[in-house]
């Protein structure tokens, strides 16, 4: 693309400035949306006089086809362009959340969420991959990544403020405020976005059957995985689903195989860095909505909380909005991403344990020091993860490469959400109900820090290695394609 830009210094022009504020505003947009949502649920329920169930489904379909579609998102950018796939499902999530805001039954509400998942599941990897092409890869790239990856963490944090402020006026404002910046976002985009050549065709096609195969695995590993909220209710259903989900996948596999043109590239899913980045990205941003889920019924419906109250008290957590394009990238350039990544699990470790003791009437002031270090962990680790999902990877793979970061993060966070929510259910509710329940971030971000650790191990190997070679050997990588923009992945 033409925006792409000098590797040498970290500092960006004045309209690459411009073009990543644009990109970001995407991110932000679907970061509020989600927790403006989340916030308005009880007001939309009595409203419309809900049922529990479809209630629920208001969230859930919105997860489904973004963690549905993604995978397909990410690739059809590369295909398709990712300028057309921006502009045009950035127009669809417009429209769509307009019309949730003027859903008068939960059936049209329900309707109106999934397709705005599905449109958010094209365009957020298409917004992300026209970031790792229009940056040189090094410096640039990663203080682009980290500020994108910040803003995505301060939209969800200041929608959780915004969200309760609207709902006091309306809970249809809910819908209508995205609109408006979804609206400013599309203006800018149109003239920021550089126009790029017509893609071509694929040699064989366009993969129709993995894309729909695809498709039809991931709608079903997630609805399985939504379904988990359910606990031991109706478990066959749930175990049917997951299972049919699996057999998709199988399908997916054999079918991508014997593909002309693959959809999906199946030597990208054994590159170690890149499955080791998406793997951490879902185990620590699973981690992290499922502490927010628990933290926000503790402070509601065990403390009484409004959900203002709870908004104000969680937005702490928004902290890494700051630090993920100020301190992030100077850890970075000094330690490498794996070893930030590490410290931000460590730190989530930490920060999740010491709420595990959560008392009846604990004070903010003893909540305060696991919401800031949340916010930090957030901080060091989701910018760098991002970072090493998309580094080393071709042009042309990288929407696939964004694509499968997203549908990671998806999978995490309703993964997070279910498994606590089914945690709490099994203890019976109530305060030892959430303090179970807690026990599922923890285990998810000692999970994620062990499979990080060994990013840690290949590392250091590898820097052993160079140096075992001795100046020839780091002439040699210097004179590499790309060597000199290159950043240690995870």
């Amino acid at each position: 693309m033409s925006a792409s830009l000098p590797a040498r210094s970290p500092r960006l022009p004045a309209r690459a400035w411009a073009l990543l504020l644009v990109l970001c505003g995407t991110i932000f947009l679907e970061g509020i949306d989600v927790a403006m949502l989340a916030v308005a649920v009880p007001s939309i329920r009595s409203d419309l006089d809900l049922s529990t169930g479809t209630a629920a489904w208001v969230m859930s379909a919105y997860v489904l086809g973004y963690a549905g579609f993604t995978l397909l998102g990410g690739r059809a950018a590369d295909l398709l362009g990712r300028r057309r796939m921006f502009l045009g499902w950035l127009t669809v999530f417009l429209l769509f959340s307009g019309l949730g805001g003027f859903a008068q039954e939960g059936w049209m509400l329900i309707t109106a969420r999934f397709v705005t998942g599905v449109a958010a599941a094209f365009m957020t990897p298409a917004a992300m991959s026209i970031i790792t092409t229009s940056y040189e890869e090094g410096p640039q790239r990663n203080q682009a990544l980290l500020v994108f990856a910040g803003t995505a963490a301060g939209g969800f944090s200041l929608g959780l403020v915004i969200g309760g402020l609207l709902t006091q006026l309306g809970w249809r404002w809910v819908f209508f405020a995205p609109v408006l910046l979804a609206a400013g976002i599309l203006l800018a985009a149109l003239r920021l976005i550089p126009k790029e050549a017509r893609p071509g065709k694929a040699a064989g096609g366009f993969d129709l059957a993995g894309a729909l195969t695809a498709a039809g695995a991931m709608l079903l590993l997630a609805f399985g995985i939504v379904r988990l909220e359910h606990g031991l209710d109706g478990w066959p259903l749930t175990v049917l689903v997951a299972a049919g989900g699996l057999v998709l996948a199988g399908v997916f596999v054999a079918v991508e195989r014997r593909a002309t043109a693959p959809l999906v590239r199946l030597g990208l899913l054994r590159k170690a860095t890149t499955v080791r980045a998406d793997l951490g990205a879902l185990l620590f941003v699973g981690s992290f909505f499922g502490f927010q889920f628990v933290a926000t019924l503790y402070l509601q419906e065990l403390r009484g909380w409004s959900s203002l109250e709870t908004a104000l008290a969680l937005v702490v957590m928004g902290v890494d909005a700051v630090l993920a394009p100020t301190l992030t990238p100077r850890l970075v350039a000094r330690y490498g991403n794996a070893r930030v990544i590490l410290g931000g699990f460590v730190l989530a470790i930490v920060s999740y344990a010491l709420f595990l003791p959560v008392g009846p009437d604990w004070s903010y002031a003893a909540m305060f020091p696991t919401l800031l270090l949340t916010g930090l962990a957030f901080a060091l680790a989701y910018g760098p993860l991002t970072i090493a999902a998309t580094d080393g990877i071709a042009e042309e793979e990288q929407g696939l490469a964004s694509g499968l970061l997203t549908t990671a993060t998806q999978f995490g966070s309703a993964v997070g959400i279910s498994a606590v929510t089914a945690v709490y259910g099994i203890a019976g509710g109530g305060l030892d109900g959430f303090r179970a329940a807690l026990v599922v971030p923890v285990a998810m971000v000692a999970i994620g820090a062990a499979v990080t650790a060994t990013g840690v191990r290949t590392g250091r190997a590898a820097e052993a290695a160079k140096a075992a070679q001795g100046p020839a050997g780091w002439e040699a990588q210097d004179a590499a394609p790309g060597a000199a923009t290159k950043v240690t992945v995870s």
